[in-house]
């Protein structure tokens, strides 16, 4: 239908306004969309009737879209059977069926097409939240395309004008430009999760590569989606030179510490000195599992269950021990003091037989008990040993170690020493015992 049927449409419609045919067929047109609505809602309650965990996603997909084109397709398909009957009824004054024909077709059109964009972008984008109003937004316009009222409300739009430097821009411009803007991010965006989705399943690619290549390709698309949707309003692309000059000087004082994080974060990426899974240690205090790493910050999960976030930026400027860089087994000491009396033999063997006992030691390398010094209360000696999981953690293994080592030591009547002091006063006579 072109727009010059279309606005004869109208016309017959302004025409059959004085017949009464007309209002009885705008009666059933209301009940048509009333029960189709009733039948949407209904559809909607039931859903999870449908939807079954596990089910393919092409079934997932049919029905959320018979969920979202109910309503339309349901009335068209009322509107052309009651079309049919009146038809051969021999009613004339039938205008109203045949606009609603083209609008429940649109509408049915634009849903399904805000729901395949809902599909591609993960969840939790605007897609999801603004759905109904981006459908409305697109069929609304839609709508004044079909009825030929679209040129009227542009040449609204274009009166309303304003100069920006030596350009003149209104505000039809500014919402083309928003509209095709918006149409080509969305697209890039949906190129950009196609390579991210390629890329995380070639599992012969290091997972820092992945990344690094997903999230440049991502900003590359962008960027090109960004200028070739400004050249197609019309902007000037060479005007932004300003624009970008002014960003670098900002970024070179007031975001240094910002952009610093970035530059940190692709080197991180891109040398694969610190990966996902690592266990590393910042500082004393500071140790745990590397979950995340972004352009801007690394997130650490403790054994503890706190999550910490670090600049990336001082990863790459302080000392990181990593402790699963190249090998993910990492030695445990645990140190013990024993009396000088003691059969130091005897202590080292029982000392490597209760960490041997532990399922998470390691047979190889074995555990070993090193002599490290002769303090003013006694021997100290060093229990090591080894593990293969030190992300599991340390604190329960040298609990269980130490406790075996004070049972044993007590059966064997080891004693393990504590600080004493003999003070002596000089110049006075010794107290009588």
């Amino acid at each position: 239908m072109t727009e010059k049927q279309m606005f004869a449409l109208l016309t017959q419609i302004w025409s059959d306004l004085q017949h009464a045919e007309f209002f009885w067929v705008a009666l059933a047109l209301v009940l048509i969309l009333a029960f189709s609505a009733w039948f949407s809602y209904r559809l909607r309650a039931h859903e999870s009737k449908y939807l079954q965990p596990g089910q393919s996603a092409l079934r997932s997909f049919g029905i959320g879209s018979l969920k979202r084109i109910a309503f339309p397709l349901v009335a068209l398909i009322f509107v052309l059977i009651l079309r049919k009957i009146l038809v051969a009824l021999h009613w004339e004054h039938l205008s109203l069926l045949y606009l609603a024909g083209p609008l429940l077709v649109s509408w049915a059109l634009v849903r399904i097409l805000v729901y395949l964009l809902r599909c591609v972008f993960s969840e939790g984008g605007l897609l999801i939240t603004f759905e109904r109003v981006i459908t409305s937004a697109i069929w609304g316009w839609m709508v004044l395309a079909i009825t030929g009222l679209d040129d009227p409300l542009i040449e609204v739009f274009e009166q309303v004008s304003f100069s920006f430097g030596k350009q003149t821009i209104n505000l039809w411009m500014l919402m083309h430009g928003a509209v095709t803007v918006g149409i080509t991010l969305l697209i890039a965006l949906w190129i950009a999760s196609l390579i991210e989705n390629r890329l995380m399943a070639a599992d012969h690619l290091d997972a820092n590569v992945r990344v690094v290549v997903g999230r440049l390709a991502k900003a590359i698309l962008l960027v090109i989606a960004l200028l070739s949707s400004l050249s197609l309003v019309g902007i000037d692309v060479t005007t932004l030179s300003v624009f970008s000059g002014a960003l670098a000087v900002g970024l070179g004082l007031g975001l240094q510490k910002i952009a610093s994080n970035y530059v940190s974060g692709f080197i991180i990426l891109l040398d694969r000195s610190i990966r996902l899974g690592n266990l590393v240690n910042i500082d004393d205090r500071t140790s745990g599992t590397v979950t995340q790493i972004t352009t801007r910050y690394t997130v650490l999960r403790t054994l503890t269950g706190t999550e910490v976030i670090i600049p990336n930026e001082y990863l790459v400027n302080n000392i990181v021990r990593n402790q699963s860089f190249t090998d993910t087994r990492a030695r445990v000491a645990v140190p013990i003091q024993v009396a000088y009396s003691t059969d130091l033999d005897k202590a080292i063997r029982l000392m490597v037989e209760a960490a041997r006992q532990q399922p998470r030691v390691l047979v190889e390398p074995a555990p070993g008990v090193l002599l490290t010094d002769f303090a003013d209360s006694g021997i100290n000696l060093e229990l090591g040993f080894w593990l293969a999981d030190p992300e599991e953690g340390t604190g329960n293994v040298r609990s269980e170690i130490n406790l075996a080592i004070w049972k044993s030591f007590s059966q064997n009547g080891i004693e393990i020493p504590f600080p004493q002091r003999e003070v002596r006063m000089i110049g006075q006579a010794p107290a009588a015992a």
